[in-house]
């Protein structure tokens, strides 16, 4: 009877645990999307140079990945807690390595940021974003153009993870976009790098 009760007990400490941890992922989406939000708003009037460069949208399907790596974690997969889901993809890689810029932009926030830890985002202009986070390191500053190719970054185990890698997402007007739909294909889950 003492057993069972240990076991039962142990077993509600765990079942609590478990629902902070759901409370605070929850949180934590909801802190990212109000962050989006606001930089949604503040850089609508701010134009990128399209004479130069092809808009974001022109580029789907073609846009490089980030980092070399393993993807642990697709779009719309189950995270590890409750109902929630991945609104980007996880990529698995060792720490420290390259992580780059898929298109031209202006960073819009590099700062560290519950739940993702060392984030950076960049504006690519007519409402589109690209997120990168977990990172060891962080290489560029807000206000800051960047160049496709260029490295913003280094993976790393920032906001909690256990394993390094690089959560990458895309936004339109604030809603997740699938990453594989718009950067190039691979073959199984590893992503070996693309030229630009």
């Amino acid at each position: 009877r003492n057993n069972r009760e240990r076991i039962i007990a142990g077993l509600n400490q765990k079942l609590l645990s478990k629902e902070q941890e759901l409370k605070g992922l929850k949180a934590n989406e909801k802190q990212l999307q109000s962050l989006l939000t606001e930089l949604q708003d503040a850089l609508a009037d701010i134009p990128l140079d399209s004479a130069t460069h092809n808009p974001f949208i022109t580029l789907k399907g073609n846009l490089p990945w980030p980092a070399k790596g393993r993807i642990a974690a697709s779009f719309g997969s189950h995270r590890e807690l409750g109902r929630l889901r991945w609104d980007g993809v996880l990529i698995e890689a060792p720490e420290g390595r390259e992580v780059k810029a898929v298109h031209y932009g202006r960073v819009a926030f590099a700062d560290w940021l519950r739940g993702f830890g060392l984030l950076l985002i960049i504006d690519h202009g007519d409402g589109y974003m690209s997120l990168y986070g977990f990172n060891q390191s962080l290489f560029k500053e807000t206000g800051e153009w960047v160049e496709a190719g260029e490295i913003i970054a280094q993976v790393g185990s920032s906001g909690g993870r256990s394993t390094t890698g690089v959560y990458f997402g895309i936004r339109h007007n604030g809603e997740a976009m699938d990453p594989k739909l718009w950067c190039k294909r691979f073959k199984g889950s590893q992503i070996l790098g693309f030229k630009l």
